[in-house]
């Protein structure tokens, strides 16, 4: 009872959140924008719906889940359209200047909520599905190899496909696969199958338990693999992200600590050695390490960046105020910034905080789940998340070196939007199906 009265109050303010964001977009122009109010109306609407929808029928989960995530998907929605809007300092420019993302964000956003209550209501116990370890394979592999092959370079990464006229990042949808992937491979990593006992009695291992070990090398080269494409890709973000992933379930897989620095050294390795063979990844670290020396050039975007976060200060100069528009790519790679400059680093640390608020409810999901491959999933998928929120805004605020990938649910995007309301959706599903959650 207690837990349904706190979600009505994140629900009523998370309400309160769309009015106020959307009345202040709307008052930005000379007259107000009726289409900011409208569009707040079919956010309120959307909210309500799916909350009832998951909450009526399937009311066992952790229904902040989808709450936290809704929050984080409203503040990025109402930016991209205050950045939408021909606004610069306060000033309304010109009238027809809009290409109109908020619309595309909007149905991107209703897609990834759709697919999230379809993901829990459609979808059978998990646990079925971790018998299909070489088709995740087959498709983690045809995903991380297609912007190598297929892919158009933009702002210095190859990971762009063209199909039909519709463009995507292939990495985004191999993420999901890789996590079904390493968790149907890791689940039963205390019980190697006779393929793997064999090849270890071929070896000459001797010990039962030495055969597991064997069992390693198939992910081991999958991964291997795929931080290969990512790096001919120059995708050092995504790297960055599918190392992460790997190592942490490899860790709740095994709870060997030997794997997890072994892994850290040869990423370490790996990092030198695609450091001296990309000229990309040199700029990247050559930009980092002093960007104000080529602010004029190739570290102008991050400048822009750190000027637009210093210029908003705690409580930020006000929505419509700033001058986020300096800031090439701002939408996608760097609303971060633009959400510091305007609405303030209050804004900025709650954004963070709702993150590690989101990623503590997916790995609640984890610990109460019996079945290891629901668990291994849920890990995945929520690192995934996280360490995306941390590679981004540890790339825009210049504490490591900046990646082009996006803010999970606040960025501009459909494919981050998609997937990353899918990944929810089956944390949820994985909450829905733990024994005793409450």
């Amino acid at each position: 009872m207690k837990g349904i009265k706190q979600e009505k109050r994140v629900l009523r303010f998370t309400y309160l959140l769309v009015m106020a964001l959307f009345f202040n977009v709307a008052i930005l122009t000379p007259t107000i924008d009726k289409g900011a109010i409208f569009i707040g109306a079919i956010i309120c609407g959307l909210l309500c719906y799916s909350h009832f929808v998951i909450r009526r029928f399937y009311p066992d989960g952790d229904k902040f889940i989808l709450l936290f995530s809704n929050i984080l998907a409203v503040i990025g929605i109402a930016m991209i359209y205050r950045l939408d809007l021909p606004i610069s300092g306060g000033s309304y420019i010109a009238e027809g200047t809009r290409s109109f993302l908020t619309a595309k964000q909007i149905i991107f956003f209703a897609l990834g909520m759709t697919m999230f209550i379809l993901v829990v209501v459609i979808l059978p116990d998990l646990k079925r599905f971790s018998k299909y370890k070489y088709l995740y394979l087959i498709i983690t592999l045809l995903f991380m190899s297609m912007g190598t092959f297929f892919g158009k370079e933009q702002f210095g990464a190859k990971n762009w496909v063209n199909l039909f006229g519709f463009g995507f990042q292939p990495s985004e949808f191999g993420k999901i696969a890789l996590v079904a992937y390493l968790a149907s491979a890791l689940k039963d990593y205390e019980k190697p199958s006779k393929f793997w006992i064999k090849i270890g009695k071929a070896i000459g291992f001797r010990k039962e338990s030495s055969y597991k070990y064997i069992s390693l090398i198939e992910p081991a080269m999958v991964m291997m693999i795929s931080l290969l494409f990512m790096l001919a890709q120059t995708d050092l973000g995504s790297a960055l992200i599918f190392f992460a992933i790997a190592l942490t379930m490899l860790y709740i897989a095994t709870s060997n600590k030997k794997y997890v620095i072994i892994a850290l050294l040869l990423f370490v390795v790996g990092g030198v050695i695609g450091y001296y063979l990309f000229y990309h990844v040199q700029i990247r670290v050559m930009i980092w390490r002093n960007p104000w020396k080529y602010g004029y050039d190739e570290g102008h975007q991050l400048v822009q960046s750190l000027i637009a976060i210093a210029n908003g200060g705690f409580f930020g100069v006000g929505l419509g105020n700033g001058y986020p528009g300096y800031i090439p790519v701002v939408e996608s790679d760097f609303i971060f910034a633009a959400i510091c400059e305007e609405l303030g680093l209050l804004i900025g640390f709650a954004v963070i905080i709702l993150n590690f608020l989101l990623f503590y409810r997916c790995i609640r999901a984890a610990l109460y789940i019996k079945d290891k491959f629901s668990r291994l999933l849920a890990v995945g998928y929520s690192t995934m998340m996280v360490s995306q929120t941390l590679v981004i805004i540890g790339g825009v605020t210049g504490a490591i070196p900046l990646t082009g990938i996006t803010l999970p649910f606040v960025s501009y995007g459909g494919s981050s939007m998609l997937i990353s309301y899918l990944s929810l959706g089956i944390i949820q599903k994985i909450s829905e199906e733990s024994s005793n959650y409450e």
